[in-house]
């Protein structure tokens, strides 16, 4: 089984206000800094097996926090990058939200293309993508994505088998965890959005036990948590 930890990045002063896409530059605040250390200290005690991150520098440097008491590289993967917004790069989200383009990224995301850059079903594309790469590369362990809201949103959605014209539906903060567990009988998402405490995962049950009872087993622990 593969853990999948899905992390947001740290909080920076574009969050809320700009859509920061792809924008170069854009670092964590002074809140996002503490956020990202507080974050290393939730996971410390992890088994983390290898450290991925967006190469922008928000995700970069939250993955850094985290990867530095385990001594591991941050490794990167453009695949779980943030939206190309195109056009709309470090406009207002206030003044972006009265266009008629901004509402159907709202209903009808799977209809919607950002002016000069990617459609949202084209990003959840990729992103699925990295990361049945990475999945594959770890069949067991914990693997730790450091990525963005979106982006976080619409893998979550793919994995839950939502659609993705409803994904907008999941919240995700910053800093936040949302845990994935990849079984040989399907995803199961343990966490979404979790910014409080996490235990690290149990270790397997012995190999006499039958896999769908092993799941059965762990739905009943997830259920109690």
């Amino acid at each position: 089984m593969t853990d999948l930890l899905l992390i947001r990045h740290a909080v920076n002063d574009w969050v809320g206000d700009r859509l920061a896409g792809w924008t170069p530059g854009v670092h964590l605040n002074e809140k996002g800094q503490e956020q990202a250390a507080a974050l290393s200290r939730r996971l410390a005690d992890w088994p983390i097996e290898a450290i991925y991150s967006s190469p922008l520098e928000r995700a970069l440097e939250t993955a850094q926090a985290v990867a530095e008491p385990h001594g591991l590289p941050v490794q990167i993967e453009e695949g779980v990058g943030e939206s190309r917004y195109g056009d709309w790069t470090g406009q207002s989200i206030k003044e972006l939200a009265k266009t008629p383009e901004w509402q159907t990224v709202q209903f009808a995301p799977s209809l919607s293309h950002f002016p000069g850059g990617e459609g949202l079903a084209e990003m959840q594309a990729r992103a699925v993508a990295a990361i049945d790469r990475l999945r594959t590369q770890y069949p067991k362990g914990v693997i730790a994505v450091f990525s963005h809201a979106d982006v976080i949103k619409a893998m979550a959605a793919h994995y839950a088998g939502i659609h993705l014209d409803l994904f907008q539906r999941v919240v995700i903060d910053t800093a936040s965890v949302t845990w994935i567990r990849f079984t040989p009988h399907g995803p199961r998402i343990i966490r979404l959005n979790d910014t409080g405490s996490l235990e690290p995962p149990k270790p397997e049950t012995g190999s006499d036990e039958k896999p769908d009872e092993q799941d059965k087993t762990e739905e009943t622990k997830e259920e109690k948590s």
